[in-house]
């Protein structure tokens, strides 16, 4: 499962999504005043972020895994192969060029935490490449696979920091990406169906918060179901939706609406097919969570289609 499944992902957009104005503090009220320009910045950072946070996610993930396997095979066991690790380029983190401005306040500790994710994020790929070569050349036969040992430690400390400060500095933005979102969303054409479509990924969001617990700690059929249920209503309800929207540069986002819908309904197929083959077990199957993963990434992807 994904260490990045928050609903931060559902924030994804070029066209901002909207949140509720309750609670923001004083750097949603300033962002709220410094206009369209700062609150675009914002949004762009939040964006970028998010696609390097997922991304680099996954990398740092098969990372770990990698050296999990390595350390086994290193120290004798009988592994039949070692996860490979496809190689990985972030572009979207080259696409930031500042911490912007419109943080106020909050700019220097989300500069010090973004700092602290990039570097992590080499460092592991350093301690990975390192690792990968002395697996490559057998020198665990040498040492009996005390360096394996060795780095592993360290790439699974420096990834616990990493995802420590990719969360943090998605906690720090949050505030002022809100006030953005509020700002560039304000009178926009579509704001009814990037609300709605906005719950309907919050809620996906959830049902797979659910079931990667499930799958770690054992199925439990009946929240499952509920969770299954709270979704299927917001599915239902997201369906019915008649894309009314009469500005006509608007028109093609209809059926990007409607794929939504469509990939948020194939993904109820696959949530009760999970519930049917985990019930016996009560242990949810490997199968089964990569079918989720594969349909929630069918939806996110429509979904950031259709609010672009």
């Amino acid at each position: 499962m994904k260490k990045v499944m928050m609903a931060a992902l559902a924030l994804s957009l070029s066209v901002a999504t909207v949140s509720c104005k309750k609670g923001l503090d004083k750097i949603g009220n300033a962002v709220m005043k410094a206009g369209e320009n700062e609150s675009q910045a914002i949004i762009d950072f939040n964006n970028n972020f998010l696609d390097s946070y997922k991304s680099s996610s996954r990398h740092v993930e098969s990372i770990v895994k990698y050296a999990e396997a390595a350390v086994k095979k290193a120290k004798g066991e009988n592994v039949i192969y070692i996860p490979t690790v496809m190689s990985s380029m972030d572009y979207a983190i080259s696409k930031i060029k500042e911490v912007p401005s419109g943080f106020d306040k909050d700019k220097g500790a989300v500069e010090t935490e973004y700092n602290m994710y990039k570097a992590k994020r080499e460092s592991i790929q350093k301690k990975f490449d390192e690792l990968k070569s002395y697996m490559t050349s057998e020198d665990y036969k040498d040492d009996k696979g005390a360096k394996a040992e060795a780095l592993k430690k360290d790439i699974d400390a420096e990834a616990q920091a990493f995802f420590t400060a990719g969360g943090n500095v998605l906690t720090k933005i949050k505030p002022a990406t809100d006030a953005a979102e509020e700002v560039i969303l304000k009178d926009h054409p579509m704001k009814e169906f990037i609300v709605s479509s906005k719950s309907l990924m919050n809620s996906m969001d959830s049902v797979m918060d659910v079931l990667d617990k499930q799958y770690a700690e054992g199925f439990n059929e009946a929240e499952a179901q509920k969770k299954y249920d709270e979704f299927e209503k917001i599915v239902a309800e997201n369906s019915k939706k008649e894309f009314n929207v009469k500005d006509a540069q608007y028109s093609y986002k209809k059926s990007q609406f409607e794929s939504v819908n469509k990939n948020a309904s194939d993904f109820l197929d696959k949530f009760r097919k999970l519930i049917r083959d985990s019930k016996s077990t009560k242990q949810i199957p490997d199968s089964n969570i990569n079918e989720m993963d594969s349909a929630y990434e069918s939806v996110l992807s429509s979904y950031n289609s259709f609010v672009k």
